[in-house]
């Protein structure tokens, strides 16, 4: 008889190396917002997957980067802090970039975490030819010990059910954490404004990214839909007139793909009203840090 296993796993990697990705293919849904800007993830988001023979925990983390603000410096901490703590550690590598001296550096990190077992994975694999890949596998080879090396595609959905079964692998013999019932520790609330900041992110200039936050003001009930009130702040008057756009288009197509989103979440049609705010340098003010969650 197969041991129950469950416990915590985390992906670590440069900025926009695929992590979300891969995690909402695991576990079917959609907990982890996605985009093709770097750092978009900003917080540890958990999300579960049971099966008969394990609980998979994972835990989806920042990228590890140089940081220039001192919000990217507390984004850095937290990866340091979750990782202390998890079973079983994931540097993701895609297969479309060489391994750079960013890699390598994130990689000798890791044993500042003996405790965890590490495995690596290489991500993207639909985006290259096997010459390359085979290629990009063994400069992955020859930067650590790994337990494990696998090749996936979360986007085309290659492989994950492997890598699924050998991170259950790895997992100490333990019972369930989590009872079945939940799927993630990320609150309602929580999903509804990383997702107009996704939306957000997709749309706008790529200098503004780095300068977007979203909180929720409240959800008032409607006599057909809830009413819900977001502020998305910036940093500056010029970067609020930008996400506003011309007579209110660029805010009219973010509410529109946001709104799509949360009710896909959701379940029901909601009103989605975004205030576009200003809050100056709060990437560097620690007062603000505080006010927007972070």
């Amino acid at each position: 008889m197969t041991e129950y296993r469950a416990g915590f796993v985390s992906f670590v990697g440069r900025p926009n190396v695929g992590k979300s990705t891969l995690m909402n293919a695991i576990v079917g849904q959609k907990f982890a917002i996605t985009s093709s800007k770097p750092q978009t993830t900003r917080k540890a988001i958990r999300a579960i997957l049971n099966r008969e023979h394990g609980q998979l925990i994972i835990v989806d983390l920042p990228g590890v980067h140089r940081p220039r603000t001192l919000l990217g410096q507390r984004l850095n901490d937290l990866v340091t802090s979750t990782l202390t703590d998890v079973d079983v550690i994931a540097f993701c590598s895609p297969a479309n970039e060489r391994i750079g001296p960013g890699d390598k550096h994130i990689v000798a990190d890791l044993e500042r975490f003996p405790r965890s077992k590490k495995i690596a994975i290489v991500t993207k694999v639909d985006t290259v030819s096997n010459e390359r890949l085979a290629e990009h596998l063994m400069a992955v080879q020859e930067l650590a010990n790994w337990a494990e090396i696998v090749p996936v595609s979360g986007l085309k959905g290659l492989q994950v059910e492997l890598l699924t079964e050998l991170l259950i692998k790895q997992l100490p013999e333990s019972p369930q954490l989590y009872p079945e019932d939940i799927e993630t520790d990320e609150s309602e609330d929580g999903l509804i404004c990383e997702l107009v900041r996704e939306a957000a992110l997709e749309l706008v200039e790529d200098e503004l990214p780095h300068s977007l936050a979203v909180t929720l003001d409240e959800i008032v009930q409607g006599e057909d839909k809830p009413n819900i009130h977001v502020s998305l702040w910036v940093e500056r008057d010029s970067q609020k007139g930008i996400v506003i756009g011309k007579s209110g288009s660029m805010l009219k197509r973010i509410g529109s793909e946001a709104r799509a989103q949360i009710q896909n979440l959701l379940g029901y049609p909601v009103h989605l009203s975004i205030q576009v705010r200003v809050a100056p340098d709060w990437q560097r003010n620690p007062k603000q840090l505080g006010k927007l969650g972070f």
